[in-house]
């Protein structure tokens, strides 16, 4: 790789993940003005029309997103295709859209709701200068203790080269492709090796001396903050989150910042919905909900429905969302009505989310034209 490319794509990872005050709000600026020009995109999941217009980020994090959870609730058994369309919104049962605060507002309320964008878990390590242990539940706890001694587990930290290529051919990228297939997306390893890995450090989590979890974490002591950006089990086999090592990785490196005066540890980002199954499984860590660092802070999704449908019913109903109510605040929205109840397992306990909100989706969707079927 050349340096002026090597050199592109370092900066191109500034642009796309900053933190800095300054980049963050040009980022924001500049997706504003080019979101206006962006075509819509429509994809059919069975019964179903979801429309995204807007910043160009939803096309990587939304629709792969709504694309995934439509068909997880049955609404469509084969492919999913996505088609351009105009600038003007086209007909949809649902539309997303990528937008600004001010413009979020704007938008029509009747049947709508507005969530961040994007959301980051942030889990609390100290308080008062004071270590805060990391809260689990009774039963992680007893299989991390169980499992810590059974197995070897053991935390490896290093910031050699040599490793860091390792753990992106052996772990990193086959857990991308096991998990999220096509629709994987990642730090290129050029960028990944020389801005994170550059102002961080990288774990293993070893199993009796064998390498078998790792993440890659950029550390910023003067925000004494841990920030989780990259991570996967060895060959991403499934067998290495059924032993715990996964979960056990977690709980290692925030032992580690602890012990390093590390106050926040950043699980990273999420959509902002309680079906998302990391946001789930991070859960069980009880972060902290809060708007990411970065560009995304300022970013929303409007999420209106156009069109009464037991499709759109049971999307709504099996994808909870994390909404913005008051400023600073956030709470779970559940979707229901007589024919499908609340999903309650997905539960939002343990995200430092003050309340949860329960939506007849008959007086949310009363008023709007309505598809046969029984709803």
């Amino acid at each position: 790789m050349t340096t002026v490319t090597a050199a592109w794509e370092r900066a191109r990872f500034a642009w796309d993940g900053s933190d800095s005050r300054a980049l963050s709000t040009a980022r924001h600026l500049v997706d504003t003005v080019t979101a206006t020009r962006l075509a819509w995109q429509v994809f059919h999941a069975g019964p179903l029309r979801i429309a995204y217009g807007g910043y160009r980020a939803g096309h990587s994090h939304v629709l792969p997103f709504l694309q995934e959870r439509a068909r997880a609730a049955g609404l469509a058994t084969g492919s999913l295709t996505a088609e351009p369309a105009g600038r003007r919104a086209p007909e949809a049962d649902i539309l997303a859209v990528g937008c600004s605060d001010r413009r979020a507002l704007a938008l029509p309320p009747a049947g709508a709701i507005i969530a961040p964008f994007r959301v980051h878990l942030v889990l609390p390590l100290a308080a008062a200068g004071q270590p805060q242990p990391v809260v689990v539940s009774r039963k992680e706890r007893q299989r991390f203790a169980r499992e810590h001694i059974r197995r070897g587990w053991a935390l490896e930290a290093t910031r050699s080269s040599a490793d860091f290529g390792y753990f992106y051919r052996r772990m990193h990228l086959p857990t991308m492709a096991r998990r999220h297939g096509d629709a994987a997306r990642s730090v290129g390893p050029r960028a990944a090796h020389d801005t994170i890995l550059a102002q961080g450090m990288l774990f293993f989590v070893t199993e009796h001396g064998e390498r078998r979890a790792g993440m890659l974490c950029r550390l910023d002591r003067t925000r004494r903050t841990l920030t989780l950006r990259l991570a996967g089990v060895l060959d991403g086999a499934a067998e290495h989150y059924r032993s715990g090592v996964f979960m056990a990785t977690y709980l290692l490196i925030a032992r580690w910042a602890t012990d390093q005066g590390i106050e926040r540890m950043d699980l990273s980002g999420s959509e902002p919905f309680l079906s998302k199954g990391i946001l789930q499984f991070k859960r069980k860590l009880h972060p902290r909900v809060e708007l990411p660092p970065n560009h995304f802070a300022n970013k929303r999704l409007w999420l209106g429905v156009r069109r009464d449908s037991p499709a759109v019913r049971e999307l709504l109903t099996a994808n909870p969302v994390l909404a913005l109510g008051r400023p600073g605040r956030f709470e779970a929205v559940y979707f229901h009505d007589a024919r499908r109840p609340p999903r309650t397992d997905l539960r939002w306990e343990g995200l430092g989310i003050s309340a949860a909100r329960h939506v007849d989706l008959d007086g949310f969707l009363a008023g709007l034209p309505k598809d046969g079927g029984p709803r």
